[in-house]
């Protein structure tokens, strides 16, 4: 079992910050190889350079602000670093395109193996749709949940896939990527469907008898009571049922208007074709 500081969280503890050595080089590695990528690449759009320093900057806030220090502790907090995770970062970074940015710049090497079978089946909406399905029950309503709280290594682990399922998922609901991609018109029923996993996870939580997690009791607030500690549960299974499905409505806007610019576009293209026909 890790040590933890299991002090009653306070408001002073907002100004907190854990600041790792490995989570900070990680992200700073991600921020210099993408802009070295970008140098590369003439023309590549800066929104989607944007979106990717955006993306990095609330990976740094979920993982190395108070929220890194209390996830925890608190599982209230775990949830809201969960959300921040894979429904806040992981749509920036697909909206970033990583792999169409390393399919340009990168070498003939990075070209193969992003052409590769393997990247085909691991980028394909249906995967995507698949893993997203069954990690987030997994990673809350298993005893995996008691794993990540002995072993902060997995704990940190968890926090890499969440930010890898969610790009997987929001890169086939966006499709701005090169490789398979749905009908814009059907990627918000791609999106709406995965709805009922956060609802489903949130609502068992939520409405758990006791503390389904037998080594929360260790990592709670010194003095926490079972009563507090099944309370705290509660409210991060309304967080991840609430702020999930109002995350998922919120990522269906862009989603629209990228279907009405396509329409849009398709008419024009019907339109021209029709003139040139004399129709």
């Amino acid at each position: 079992m890790p040590a933890m500081n299991n002090a009653p969280f306070t408001w002073h503890h907002l100004n907190q910050w854990d600041l790792g050595v490995i989570p900070i080089i990680l992200l700073l590695c991600a921020a210099l190889i993408y802009a070295q990528y970008v140098r590369r690449t003439p023309g590549w759009p800066r929104v989607r350079s944007v979106c990717f320093a955006l993306g990095l900057l609330i990976t740094f806030l979920a993982t190395q602000s108070f929220l890194g220090t209390f996830d925890m502790e608190y599982f209230s907090v775990h949830m809201v670093q969960h959300l921040l995770l894979i429904m806040v970062a992981a749509p920036l970074f697909a909206l970033s395109a990583p792999l169409d940015l390393a399919y340009s710049a990168g070498s003939d090497a990075m070209r193969r193996w992003l052409d590769s079978p393997l990247m085909a089946r691991a980028t394909h909406p249906l995967f995507a749709f698949a893993l997203y399905f069954v990690f987030i029950p997994l990673t809350h309503l298993t005893g995996f949940m008691n794993l990540m709280m002995q072993h902060m290594w997995i704990h940190h682990l968890e926090q890499i896939a969440f930010l890898v399922v969610g790009y997987l998922f929001f890169r086939a609901a966006f499709g701005l990527e090169r490789g398979v991609t749905i009908h814009p018109g059907l990627r918000l029923v791609f999106v709406m469907a995965a709805v009922p996993v956060d609802t489903f996870t949130g609502l068992v939580l939520s409405m758990s008898s006791r503390v389904p997690f037998s080594n929360y009791a260790a990592m709670a607030p010194t003095g926490s009571t079972a009563v507090w500690r099944l309370s705290n549960i509660k409210l991060g299974g309304a967080i991840m049922w609430i702020g999930g499905d109002a995350l998922m409505l919120l990522a269906c806007i862009p989603i629209s208007i990228m279907w009405v610019k396509w329409e849009t576009i398709r008419t024009r293209e019907l339109d021209a074709i029709l003139d040139a026909q004399g129709i």
